[in-house]
């Protein structure tokens, strides 16, 4: 099995953008933005494009008219506990806010304030007490000059209007029942615990982390899977073009604009559309919460192709056991990978 080729190193990446012809989108840890040209028998160049102070890497798309979205989740640590490469760094950015930037532009420009809009639009399935909650995780510009936001926090799919800062909500993803996983340590209360016996069931949000247009035009959503994160309970929802205020119901996943699309994946944080079919990336095929808890293993990621085959999709493993913690895929005439999303990373092509 060929491992992936490393076309070029950066630190901590997130945000992939494939272009074609050998130029990428990027994102790094501390908000860097830059587009990676790869070039024959020569290394790749990085050309940096702007850099927007973010704690975590925003998310990256390019729309129509080289405008380039980047989008910053919630916020993070105050600034003495931030990373020493981090420290003595620029104010940061704001959270929860959607951007824009041309070439030329000093700096990326404000579009639209995402919890503002929550605050609006709270989560009717709420379970930590906070129904208002925003962390916009995942972006895509569409070619209609609208955008698409996922909101790990709401829970929800928005579509934003950037002439206008308008924002509407396209879907609402409803929490789960799964059960709780084995094989976990002892949980401490800071961290949701203890928790009850392996295979107790438990309500857990979605985590709507990821968006890609498919081929086919419609809208795909991935969810990161909230406590306890138990393995092979994130879906993939499959949404109309289009869609108002619909629901992403997993009792009933057939019903309405908005329909399951595949089923059995873990800790989904990003996906990607190619002719083929649609590209799902798992930070840990252990789960978040195990790689959160230390457990062995828990580092390596997965990236599967879900190919359309009647209403049971076809599911295949890419570079199997040859990621560690990815954060970000995409795909134009080759996929690219970015991660590890913790530390010195670098954007990775498949073979």
């Amino acid at each position: 099995r060929a491992a992936p080729r490393t076309v070029a190193p950066l630190m901590g990446p997130r945000g992939v953008d494939a272009l074609g012809h050998g130029r990428t989108l990027v994102t790094e840890t501390g908000g860097n933005f830059s587009l990676v040209v790869e070039r024959r028998h020569k290394a790749a160049r990085v050309v940096p494009l702007g850099n927007l102070p973010t704690e975590f890497p925003p998310a990256i798309s390019k729309g129509p008219h080289g405008t380039i979205y980047l989008l910053t989740g919630a916020s993070g640590p105050p600034p003495e506990q931030r990373p020493s490469v981090l420290r003595g760094a620029a104010a940061p950015a704001p959270a929860t806010t959607l951007f824009k930037w041309k070439r030329g532009w000093p700096a990326p420009r404000v579009v639209a304030d995402i919890s503002a809009y929550q605050k609006t639009d709270p989560d009717p399935w709420d379970q930590e007490g906070f129904p208002a909650d925003s962390n916009p995780f995942g972006v895509v510009a569409l070619d209609d000059g609208t955008v698409l936001v996922s909101d790990a926090a709401g829970n929800d799919l928005l579509r934003v209007w950037p002439r206008t800062g308008r924002i509407r909500t396209v879907a609402r993803l409803m929490p789960r029942t799964v059960p709780v996983p084995a094989g976990l340590p002892d949980v401490p209360p800071e961290m949701g615990g203890p928790l009850p016996p392996a295979g107790t069931p438990i309500v857990s949000e979605p985590v709507a982390t990821s968006v890609t247009v498919g081929a086919d035009g419609y809208w795909y959503v991935g969810e990161l899977r909230g406590f306890p994160a138990t393995p092979g309970t994130s879906q993939v929802w499959r949404i109309k073009p289009g869609t108002k205020n619909a629901t992403c119901d997993p009792e009933h996943p057939r019903k309405g604009a908005c329909k399951r699309y595949a089923d059995g994946f873990t800790s989904i944080t990003d996906l990607a559309a190619g002719p083929k079919g649609i590209y799902v990336l798992e930070l840990s095929k252990k789960s978040w919460f195990a790689f959160e808890m230390g457990l062995p293993g828990a580092e390596e990621g997965g990236l599967f192709l879900v190919r359309p085959r009647g209403t049971t999709p076809r599911v295949r493993e890419l570079a199997a056991g040859q990621l560690k913690n990815p954060g970000g895929v995409d795909v134009s005439d080759h996929v690219y990978v970015a991660g590890p999303l913790f530390g010195p990373g670098a954007l990775l092509r498949l073979r």
